[in-house]
């Protein structure tokens, strides 16, 4: 079975603002919020230097082998192909974001990256908070997870240029039981930034890391993938953080070997996505049930669609209804 383009288009972007009033009282945490992996490795920058998140061996083959040792990290790197006002046009809410410096270049500016630099992050930042504007009852979750190359000067810089970029937009660290899409409009605020890093300690719109856990299953096997995360699920935390699923598969160097010429799209995404995504529309949204799902080119099915729609579920659980 081969997987189709879909979710392109702005169908769902105004997909919180047209929630039912019932669950734009419930807490967040209990809404299925579609999100993307490495959102941003739409595009990769083939002429800089690999990224220092890389293993030695890989830097060195690099080195050896410029041109073709790049054009196949670019297979393996990319985990979309929609830009971040496309993926929040077809209503994706939460980005899975890493950064980095690049080492020996001047000044503080930082850069997202997964084997290979992207885009500058303020420009992404930037291209988010246009569309934000726009749409004055949108939400996202912005989540820093991984820093590569970056000093005490690095993250002041950083954290500053979040700050600068979405200002009053910006939800300070709260009970995430207090978190609301009512709440959240009442006070205009439309970011939430998570930051997994000491340097945004008793800085009030910087959420820590611990109040957003993705468990990650680091497989390659769909089977084992929905497996663990069955398990990951029954373990969320009843209290005091939001919850992403992880419906990625990741590749091992075994299967960058295997499929060398492929890449990780054709090779491992294209032909598991269809259990996967089988998997993910049995899905509940609720108390115990999904919060954040994530997936790798979320264009190739209809899946910010079928995760929005799972919260149609929550308007017959008389349960689920905020008390």
């Amino acid at each position: 079975m081969r997987t189709r383009p879909a979710g392109i288009g702005n169908i769902n972007a105004d997909w919180m603002g047209s929630l039912p009033s019932i669950l734009s009282a419930m807490p967040l945490k209990y809404l299925a919020v579609p999100g993307s992996h490495d959102s941003f490795t739409f595009w990769v920058d083939v002429h800089a230097p690999v990224g220092p998140d890389q293993k030695a061996y890989v830097k060195y083959l690099a080195t050896m082998f410029s041109v073709l040792a790049k054009k196949v990290m670019v297979k393996w790197s990319m985990t979309q192909n929609l830009t971040f006002r496309e993926q929040l046009d077809a209503g994706i809410r939460y980005f899975d974001l890493r950064v980095s410096s690049k080492p020996g270049e001047s000044g503080n500016e930082i850069y997202f990256i997964h084997g290979l630099f992207g885009h500058k992050v303020r420009d992404g930042l930037l291209e988010i908070n246009s569309f934000l504007c726009r749409h004055k009852k949108e939400v996202v979750f912005l989540d820093f997870n991984h820093y590569y190359a970056m000093d005490a000067e690095h993250h002041v810089y950083l954290i500053h240029m979040l700050q600068e970029v979405f200002g009053s937009k910006m939800c300070s660290d709260c009970a995430v039981e207090n978190i609301t899409l009512n709440y959240l409009w009442e006070k205009k605020y439309q970011v939430i930034v998570f930051y997994h890093h000491p340097s945004a300690q008793g800085i009030p719109v910087m959420w820590p890391g611990n109040k957003i856990p993705a468990p990650w299953a680091n497989t390659t096997e769909p089977n084992k993938l929905i497996q663990f995360l069955e398990t990951t699920l029954k373990e969320r935390n009843k209290q005091g953080s939001f919850h992403v699923t992880q419906a990625i598969l990741t590749p091992t160097a075994n299967t960058v070997a295997k499929g060398l010429v492929w890449g990780l799209r054709e090779y491992l995404v294209e032909r598991n996505l269809p259990i996967i995504m089988s998997w993910v529309q049995t899905q509940r949204p609720g108390v115990d049930g999904i919060n954040i799902i994530t997936s790798d080119f979320v264009e190739l099915t209809d899946f910010a669609n079928i995760v929005i729609k799972l919260n149609n579920l929550l308007l017959s659980e008389p349960e689920c209804k905020p008390r």
